[in-house]
């Protein structure tokens, strides 16, 4: 219709809200947890233990790297403010930092499923052909 305008969404500070990708074969990453290759569970009670063995884990078993990365929730027990954004932070300067510049989202839980976990991510990826 002429003169209608098409809405676009508002610019976000530090992250993505949109990310668009081409079909093809897809990962869908669910509870990526920060357990060790035994299935222990690591660095109860610190976030920042548990957030690089996540990092660690997170995109091995599919063989994507960081930038194909195209969608990730991140869980984090806790409804401070400081450690929800410390979590961001680690996230984004760890291995998979990469993963985290397209559509993402960070979200306060009560609880995950392993006693003491802190951390878990969810993440979407195209893989390479």
């Amino acid at each position: 219709m002429p003169g209608r305008r098409t809405p676009r969404p508002s610019p976000t500070p530090g992250y993505h809200h949109i990310t668009v990708v081409e079909a093809g074969r897809t990962a869908y990453l669910a509870g990526q947890c920060p357990l060790d290759p035994d299935g222990s569970l690591v660095g109860s009670g610190s976030p920042d233990a548990q957030i690089d063995q996540v990092a660690a884990n997170a995109l091995a078993a599919v063989g994507a790297q960081p930038q194909h990365v195209v969608r990730s929730v991140i869980y984090v027990c806790s409804d401070d403010t400081d450690v929800l954004g410390a979590a961001w932070r680690r996230l984004t300067g760890s291995v998979i930092g990469p993963a985290f510049t397209t559509a993402s989202t960070l979200l306060s839980v009560t609880q995950l499923g392993f006693c003491g976990q802190l951390v878990e991510v969810d993440l979407t990826a195209p893989l390479p052909e």
